[in-house]
């Protein structure tokens, strides 16, 4: 049997075994499922399934997307941003507050529906009882049409969804100075000069890189236009099966693979993710179900997250 990591040989019987003497290499600690994607110069990781868990991440802009489980590995962002409240999306909360305290990282920040601030923050003082251990974060309560300063470069604007509860969706955006048109014809020493005089000669210009929905109906693509226009789209298709009612998934805040069919062309995204599939679901008759409705998958654009 191999050696067991740590410095230990299996196999002798229970707590018995040969001693290393080389140093011992860190081990990364996989207490959750992973998956990992690269599009471009993004990085999207996380899982999701329904009424299971949903977290996802992207490290190169340092925000997250829902706690409904921790990784490890993910403890290290320090933004969060939670769609709603249901258990599968916010279970995980408390761990990643407790465990940035452990290792002594900057207290979090995590964005949550303004309904529920009071609510959270009434747990975490519980669980500060329970725990003896400090609960540091900040909660900012957030609403659709809100605009949240990631960085200098990053902005996050905020739009409704459709849920049982108060639910968010988000969109991620790289900001860019460029120079206003009527200026682009001049030398470079009467941009100068314009500067030095007090006139704005540039202007912010977004580009929509991620967008974040999580449970809800179609309503919440639909009244965010720019959900269709992001480079990446990270959306729920919970339920995909023909026999399944589109208008009671969509009384109970949910999207189904015909409501995919009916937008196919809206979907402008470079990279479409699909996730959250109903538990109902083997991961095979997903893929079959989506293959038979959508066989050139948005062409070649939608990724399912299985």
């Amino acid at each position: 049997m191999e050696a067991l990591r740590g410095g230990c040989q299996a196999g002798d019987g229970p707590y018995t075994g040969t001693f290393f003497t080389a140093p011992i290499e860190p081990l990364m600690i996989n207490n959750l499922p992973v998956k990992s994607h690269v599009h471009k110069d993004l990085t999207i990781e996380g899982y999701s399934r329904a009424a299971v868990q949903t977290y996802w991440r992207i490290p190169e802009l340092k925000v997250g997307f829902d706690l409904g489980a921790q990784p490890w590995a993910f403890m290290g962002t320090p933004t969060w941003l939670v769609s709603h409240t249901h258990l599968d999306h916010i279970a995980a909360l408390p761990v990643y507050v407790a465990r940035r305290r452990m290792m002594k990282m900057e207290p979090p920040t995590i964005y949550l529906p303004e309904a529920a601030v009071e609510y959270v923050d009434r747990i975490l003082k519980l669980f500060v009882r329970l725990d003896r251990g400090r609960m540091p974060c900040t909660l900012k309560p957030t609403r659709p049409g809100d605009e949240i300063e990631l960085s200098r470069e990053l902005v996050v604007t905020v739009s409704a969804t459709k849920h049982t509860v108060p639910s968010l969706g988000f969109i991620v955006w790289e900001r860019r100075r460029k120079l206003k048109a009527e200026y682009q014809a001049l030398s470079g020493d009467q941009i100068r000069d314009l500067r030095l005089s007090g006139a704005e000669v540039t202007e912010e210009r977004r580009i929509a890189r991620v967008a974040y929905i999580g449970d809800s109906s179609p309503e919440g693509l639909d009244v965010c236009p720019a959900m269709y226009e992001a480079q990446v789209l990270i959306t729920e298709l919970t339920f995909v099966a023909p026999r399944h009612r589109k208008d009671k998934i969509h009384k109970f805040g949910h999207m189904h693979l015909d409501d995919f069919i009916e937008r196919r062309d809206r979907f402008r995204n470079e990279l479409v993710v699909a996730s959250h599939f109903s538990t109902r679901y083997h991961p095979q008759q997903v893929r079959q179900y989506v293959a038979q409705a959508l066989p050139d998958m948005l062409g070649g654009r939608l990724h399912l997250w299985l």
